[in-house]
């Protein structure tokens, strides 16, 4: 039959165990914030990468609107309506009443 003392011994290292498997699991750097972590830099590295392809986009754009008339060109056209010389300008204004055979 164990004595006291064996009981107690065994009581403070059942005692010491569960504190460090609090530790390993719930504790500030254990398992579960580990994995929460794993998780969090997954989600930034997909944040990153969709950050750098856009970085990349802008950049060549950039190039482009420093040595190449192209882009300048395009630009003009789309967002201020401009044309070159030679070239006629039609705009189409639609009235929105339904013309009779689109009525069909």
């Amino acid at each position: 039959m164990p004595g006291p003392f064996a009981k107690l011994s065994l009581a403070v290292l059942i005692a010491l165990f569960a504190g460090l498997q609090f530790g390993l699991w719930l504790g500030d750097f254990g398992l579960i914030r580990y994995w929460q972590l794993k998780d969090q830099v997954k989600a930034q590295i997909k944040v990153n990468e969709r950050l750098t392809t856009r970085n990349r986009q802008l950049q060549a754009e950039v190039f482009d609107l420093k040595h190449g008339t192209d882009a300048l060109e395009e630009r003009a056209r789309a967002r201020l309506g401009m044309i070159k010389k030679g070239e006629e300008f039609y705009q189409v204004i639609e009235d929105g009443n339904p013309r009779p055979e689109d009525a069909e």
